[in-house]
């Protein structure tokens, strides 16, 4: 009968157990507001790689309680192609997705790819001309008659031949190679006298680490606008309905930014906490640096992720230039200014 009675005993401490554990699971999803308790909103946020120095605020606002605060909990998703971002936000698989100013235009332009940008979050080119620190580049006009190595992607076409066109030399005398993403190997092993499609808080820092010190060519100093290289994009649609949510992520990540650029040490070790080991390793010394080159780029006197109209026209005018779109979208369709 003891047996019988500590079995029964047993099982209603266990039913206990779980229901305080299946309680606190769906605690999760509250926040605190006002002294009462509210369900939180779903918001997903795709980012356009793997965890690295770039993405510290976001996870800085997750870890810090940020998004709970605003009453939203976000899920943070890796990309399975770099299409995904842009493609996912559009289709609404994703709230938001993290792209680049010239991708979003390309898509809006050309596929009518029914998408907008809210938020800036690196606000110039990571793109750079990478070549040895020893090479006798010292303009885009000296890479006439050498070999550029690039990534397949046309813009890094558009971004040479308008450096050197704007350097006084001849596009048209420059070699360009596909050498897919073999950039740094491209350079260490003499492949190429230089590569674009490098950029100064990933490759640069890590042949720097791996002993290779390197000089690069910035493309705003050569006629290029200074494009926006990271945004935040959602659907039109989903702009529509979620408004109220991306606000209040926005102002949870603009506090994980704030944070970030005051105590980049601590922020650093949360964004290590949370890299993807098995498919992006991260250095510390690496991610340290790229930090200190990516947090002024991210900085804005009007508000972490600033958009300006006169910015976007320049953008897309330079591409229409370029060739890379046939039609210019219309600038109140593609983006919105979340600061003011």
């Amino acid at each position: 009968m003891k047996k019988i009675l500590l079995v029964v005993v047993s099982l209603v401490v266990a039913l206990m157990t779980a229901c305080s554990n299946s309680e606190s699971t769906a605690s999760k999803k509250t926040a605190e507001g006002n002294g009462e308790t509210k369900e939180l909103k779903d918001v997903s946020i795709m980012l356009d790689w793997y965890p690295n120095a770039v993405h510290s605020y976001l996870y800085v606002a997750q870890e810090k309680g940020y998004f709970e605060e605003e009453g939203i909990q976000v899920d943070i998703q890796f990309p399975a192609n770099p299409t995904d971002p842009i493609n996912l936000a559009a289709a609404g698989k994703v709230t938001l997705g993290i792209s680049y100013q010239p991708d979003v235009i390309i898509a809006r332009a050309n596929q009518n790819v029914q998408i907008k940008s809210v938020g800036a979050i690196v606000r110039s080119p990571l793109n750079r001309v990478v070549f040895k620190a020893d090479s006798d580049i010292q303009s885009p006009k000296d890479l006439e008659g050498k070999t550029v190595g690039y990534p397949g992607i046309p813009l890094n076409e558009s971004l040479i031949r308008s450096m050197v066109k704007a350097d006084g030399g001849n596009p048209d005398q420059v070699k360009m190679v596909d050498v897919g993403f073999e950039l740094n190997s491209s350079i260490v092993t003499d492949k190429v006298d230089a590569v674009i499609g490098a950029y100064i808080n990933h490759e640069v820092p890590v042949l720097k680490h791996e002993g290779y010190e390197t000089r690069n060519l910035n493309p705003t100093e050569y006629d290029i606008p200074p494009y926006n290289e990271l945004i935040a994009v959602t659907s039109d649609k989903t702009w529509d309905e979620e408004q109220v949510s991306i606000q209040a992520f926005w102002r949870a990540a603009t506090k994980g930014y704030e944070f970030t650029a005051e105590h980049p040490k601590e922020a650093l070790d949360i964004l290590l906490k949370h890299q993807d080991e098995a498919n992006f390793p991260l250095v510390e010394e690496v991610e340290e640096e790229s930090l200190d080159i990516l947090l002024p780029l991210m900085k804005s006197e009007e508000g972490f992720g600033s958009q300006s109209k006169d910015q976007w026209e320049q953008t897309i005018g330079w591409m229409k230039d370029a060739g890379l779109i046939d039609n210019e979208p219309t600038v109140d369709d593609i983006f919105v200014n979340m600061t003011e």
